[in-house]
């Protein structure tokens, strides 16, 4: 099985990217909203930690962006509860799809959490600046404030394009980005 780990900063598009390349996808945003609406345990481990933010199951995003706009710390505690629960659902999609030929990881803390092995193939998504700004304000109502915070956590964008194997330009239009989806498998399968 080959591991396709689609990288890029927040709100660049890679989990619209990792979609294109027709492969079994384990996206780690699905993942973890699946935790706050049906994981219990991960609830209570929340409302252990932040009590005061936490209020009631399911654990609403909402409650946590006030936790981390109220203290950076407070997302190193989120992800210290979260990260192992998602390893665990990353494990079960690895073993459920150890026959296909091509998985893609979308994964926003990939390198950051040291997911990625020596042996995938990593692909950066590159897009503008500008792009991405007009998405991220309609995504978090204006909020650009608790992006500064998540970039905080994560490795510069320029070391994840450094340490890719391949850039996919993502302008945001369907057929260009899916052409390039597939002259990597093709490029992938070939080599």
């Amino acid at each position: 099985m080959i591991r396709i780990a689609v990288v890029g900063g927040i709100g660049s598009g890679k989990s619209y990217v990792a979609k294109l390349f027709g492969y079994p996808v384990f996206n780690a945003d699905i993942e973890v909203a699946k935790l706050y609406k049906k994981n219990r345990k991960c609830y209570k481990k929340l409302k252990k930690a932040l009590p005061e933010h936490v209020r009631s199951f399911p654990v609403k995003k909402n409650e946590l962006s006030e936790a981390i706009m109220d203290r950076q710390n407070n997302l190193k505690k989120i992800i210290k509860i979260v990260h192992p629960q998602i390893r665990k659902s990353l494990n079960n999609f690895i073993k459920k799809n150890k026959q296909r030929k091509f998985i893609v990881l979308d994964i926003p803390l990939l390198m950051e959490n040291k997911i990625n092995k020596k042996n995938d193939i990593i692909v950066f998504v590159d897009s503008k600046k500008k792009e991405i700004n007009k998405r991220l304000k309609k995504k978090y109502k204006g909020n650009l404030k608790i992006i500064k915070k998540f970039e905080k956590v994560q490795l510069p964008v320029e070391l994840k394009r450094k340490k890719s194997n391949f850039i996919i330009k993502n302008n945001f239009r369907k057929n260009n980005v899916k052409k390039s989806a597939k002259n990597i498998l093709r490029y992938i399968l070939n080599a």
